[in-house]
């Protein structure tokens, strides 16, 4: 069993966070399926179903120059779009809040000393925590999430004269170990939201002991190298239905023209489709940086580091 809380350098992050899949792999994601499974397939159905037509319409209108008949539809079908769009981010506010606190849940288990964890456990750490998952729900949703965006996206902005470039290298990754680093505090402690964003903030600089080398760069680091391999094989993905995208545009038809709206029809359901699934795949890749993030949580609580290591001498010498 991997032990969590130790300190380590920057390739100890990369090297544990395969060595957490090869270990809890096939575990872990049995119990993300049956947690998620529905969720994933209702955003799948309500982006395929509510807005294939939207952007079907969208596309058209545009290659034909008709951006009135688009205006039309899209007046037309407003109720649609709105419901669409509220189902939708209440299904993706609600994926990426238990996203986030799965892998706090199931990594919080294997540091107590659990072995094979089951999804009756998760849902009873989700049920037992429920007003805590609520607060987390609304926090991160209306307020982290947000101010992250703007962050991120002003930083994108700033890439017209370049510096943004160099912000958005910095500023992405340690946006993302904050937000995680405020989910795993929040649900191993007893320090308020606000507490442990508060937390979550200064761990990417500082120790708790406030003694030791700063460990920004190693965090840093680990999560430029992992975000780089999870955007390659996302990339790769998503690259598959836009190719097919393509080809069909370019592709005439039996009479010699030219398909004007590519996305109605058959087609344009499995584009969205294959989107979907590469949607959900990516998700899945996600977790090797949730846990990734986890093991920075868990090197950076040195104040817990002997303690554990006590409890686990006294453990063996029980067991012995």
């Amino acid at each position: 069993m991997m032990q969590l809380y130790k300190k380590r350098d920057f390739g100890t992050f990369i090297s544990d966070s395969f060595a957490f899949f090869k270990v809890h792999g096939k575990n872990y994601f049995k119990n993300f399926i049956l947690l998620n499974g529905l969720l994933l397939i209702l955003m799948v159905v309500v982006i395929v179903l509510g807005f294939r037509e939207f952007f079907g319409v969208l596309f058209g209108s545009n290659m034909s120059g008709e951006s009135y008949y688009f205006e039309q539809y899209f007046t037309d079908n407003l109720g649609l779009f709105i419901i669409s769009g509220i189902l939708l981010f209440i299904l993706y506010t609600a994926l990426m809040t238990i996203n986030f606190l799965f892998p706090v849940f199931y990594m919080k288990r294997i540091a107590e000393g659990a072995k094979e964890i089951k999804t009756d456990d998760i849902l009873s750490d989700f049920k037992t925590n429920r007003k805590k998952v609520i607060k987390a729900y609304f926090g991160l949703s209306f307020l982290v999430m947000p101010v992250a965006t703007v962050l991120f996206g002003f930083s994108y902005f700033l890439i017209i004269i370049l510096i943004g470039i160099v912000l958005i290298l910095f500023v992405a990754p340690t946006l993302f170990n904050i937000i995680t680093f405020l989910c795993y505090d929040y649900f191993n402690g007893n320090r308020g939201f606000f507490e442990s964003l508060s937390y979550a903030i200064r761990a990417q600089f500082s120790y708790p002991n406030g003694r030791e080398k700063s460990p920004y760069w190693k965090y840093w680091g680990s999560t430029i190298v992992m975000g780089i391999l999870f955007y390659i094989v996302s990339g790769v993905l998503s690259a598959v239905p836009m190719i097919l995208f393509m080809a069909k545009l370019t592709t005439a038809s039996p009479d010699g023209e030219f398909e004007q709206n590519p996305l109605t029809g058959g087609f344009g359901i499995m584009i969205f489709f294959l989107y979907g699934i590469s949607s959900l795949l990516s998700m899945f890749l996600m977790n090797v940086l949730y846990i990734n993030s986890g093991l920075m949580y868990y090197d950076n609580r040195t104040d817990l580091h002997q303690k554990m290591e006590l409890e686990e001498i006294e453990t063996i010498g029980i067991n012995e």
